[in-house]
Parts: structure tokens; sequence; C-alpha cells
């Protein structure tokens, strides 16, 4: 059976829109802005399609466009962390059972983009670390230590849900008081 252009086109955008839209949202900290991440995404792809030479990767490849669409909506002061919009809140369900979930995602809107992208890709997206280190384009220990770092930084926003600063994207930021928190698990399907 052979399918237009515009099919294969929708087919893709069906696979990969929420994907992308959960992830650059979680980039940006902007709904509006992550839709526009994404469409801009899908535009450049579908040019660039014919350089997607395994289609078992498209989900890696589409991550990495969209990485680098987003990051052209920051100004460089804004690389060091992004507040999500509070529209996010109401999109999520106020039930009490849902109340860590809700700490976590207010947390991620404070810590740096370099962080939140690496914690979003492992534990929401459920991406393996050599899958993002190929959509990061960069070695898979760096990925490791990027998750650790990432994981410290989280947990320091969760402790201090009212601190101002945000640790800077270079990991400058000093060790993590010593209080509990809720530790993020990996998601088995």
């Amino acid at each position: 059976m052979i399918f237009s252009a515009e099919s294969r086109y929708n087919q893709w955008v069906r696979e990969h829109y929420r994907f992308l839209l959960r992830s650059a949202w979680a980039l940006t900290g902007s709904r509006a802005t992550a839709e526009d991440v994404v469409q801009d995404c899908f535009t450049s792809a579908w040019r660039f399609r014919h350089q997607l030479r395994d289609q078992s990767m498209a989900r890696a490849w589409l991550f990495q466009i969209m990485r680098r669409h987003a990051f052209r909506h920051f100004d460089p002061a804004q690389l060091q962390a992004q507040p999500l919009d509070e529209s996010n809140e109401e999109s999520i369900n106020h039930h009490d059972a849902l109340d860590a979930q809700l700490d976590v995602v207010k947390a991620l809107g404070r810590i740096a983009p370099i962080h939140r992208e690496v914690l979003v890709l492992y534990y929401f997206d459920d991406m393996t670390t050599a899958l993002m280190a190929e959509a990061l384009d960069i070695a898979p220990g760096t990925v490791l230590s990027r998750l650790a770092r990432a994981r410290d930084a989280l947990k320091t926003a969760l402790q201090e849900p009212a601190r101002a600063a945000v640790p800077r994207h270079d990991d400058s930021s000093s060790a993590p008081a010593a209080a509990s928190v809720i530790p993020l698990r990996k998601r088995t399907p």
C-alpha cells in the first residue's frame, strides 16, 4: 500500500507529538512556547527527513531537533532556570494523591533546563540512557553524571520550595540539605 506524503507526516505527528510537547513544555516552562517549538520541530524534521536513516531512532532524532528549537527561545539569562507556567497547575488533577507529583512539577520549574531535560527524558519519557545520549549528542557517561546532578538539583528544589535562586547550569550549587524527599523511581510499563 502506498501512502501519500501528507498521511506519512500525519502519522509521524500522531506518534511523536505528545512526547515532544511534554518534553518541550518541561524545557521551556510554557505550554504556548512548547507548542510553537514542537510545530517548528516537525516543520524542520519533515524538511530534512531524508537525513533520518534509521526509523528506530526517530524519537531521539526528533528530540534533538526539538531541543535546538527550544533553546533558541531562551535568552542567555534564562538558560539558568525558567519557572513553569501557572497554567500547568490547572492541567493537573488536584486530588490529594497528586500533591507529591505537583511538588515535583513545581520543583522541576525551579531547576536549570539542562537538569530538567534529563529528568524528563529519563523519568517521564522512559528513555534509556543510551537513547538519551543519542538524543542529547553526549556520551552515555555524561548522561549518567547529568542525571546525578539533576537529581541533586531536584532534591534541593523540593527541600526549599520558596527559594528564589536556582542552581546555575554549571552545577556550582552547594550540597543539598539532609531533609527527606520523595525519591524519583523509574516507571515500569
